[in-house]
């Protein structure tokens, strides 16, 4: 698998990054299939410059917020409205209530949406596959319906946590997996609501006892400074650590 950081700036775009958006790729029969992981705001421009927006296989939300879902507005318009005819139709996945929500923040009808462009599937808890990918789910601890993705491919895993506090699920489901894609959205030492995001410490926490080989950190809003989040993080991990940085490419 190769991913590619595409937006990783946490809760709005930042003056250096889109919102979150991960591009996930491997072999796919004579081809190669890509999953995006989180579709953020401001993701959609920055995603033209990695690939032809065609050739995007299936998008997969962690969790209905707009940094990380709302540019699915914009992919609606184009593979609506192309000057060459419509696109025809992708996966998307997500929370139940992800089909209505994207109807309501385009502004449109929910019946029936944007049912022509994606084919909406929701998560029910089971595993399930995306193209080559195998894709396990897990609710997080967050104040909205939210998920972390664990996905496989050829004996290989990425978990990507989406937004949460720390939570058993969470330990539970980054267990064994070789890269840990963790939000860091705090500061350690601040007053930081409970239920919400991880701290750099935390997130080096999880990985270290996930037994994880990678760690990258993300969603670092803009009125922090990574390199801080990252310095907090790495002494609480002894495997390679990095912060997201778009463009940022990894294969897995």
């Amino acid at each position: 698998m190769r991913l590619t950081v595409v937006g990783c700036s946490g809760s709005i775009p930042g003056p250096d990054s889109p919102a979150s958006c991960y591009l996930l790729e491997a072999p796919y029969g004579a081809g190669v299939f890509r999953l995006l992981l989180d579709l953020g705001s401001g993701a959609l421009g920055a995603l033209q410059t990695h690939v032809d927006l065609r050739s995007i296989g299936a998008v997969a939300f962690t969790h209905l917020h707009a940094d990380h879902c709302l540019d699915l507005c914009g992919f609606y318009v184009v593979r609506r409205h192309h000057p060459d005819g419509h696109w025809g139709s992708i996966p998307v996945y997500g929370p139940p209530g992800v089909a209505a929500r994207m109807a309501a923040a385009y502004h449109i009808s929910p019946d029936p949406g944007m049912s022509a462009e994606f084919e909406f599937r929701e998560y029910d808890g089971r595993q399930f596959t995306i193209g080559p990918f195998q894709v396990t789910t897990a609710g997080m601890d967050h104040p909205v319906d939210a998920y972390a993705l664990r996905v496989t491919h050829d004996g290989r895993t990425l978990v990507y946590s989406g937004d949460s506090a720390p939570c058993t699920a969470l330990d539970a489901i980054t267990e064994g997996a070789d890269l840990l894609l963790l939000e860091a959205s705090f500061l350690e030492g601040e007053d930081n609501p409970e239920h919400l995001h991880l701290t750099g410490p935390e997130a080096a926490g999880i990985a270290t006892r996930a037994g994880a080989e990678r760690l990258v950190l993300t969603h670092v809003p803009p009125w922090y400074d990574g390199e801080t989040v990252l310095a907090q993080a790495a002494p609480h991990f002894a495997g390679s650590i990095a912060l997201a940085r778009p463009g940022l490419a990894l294969t897995i």
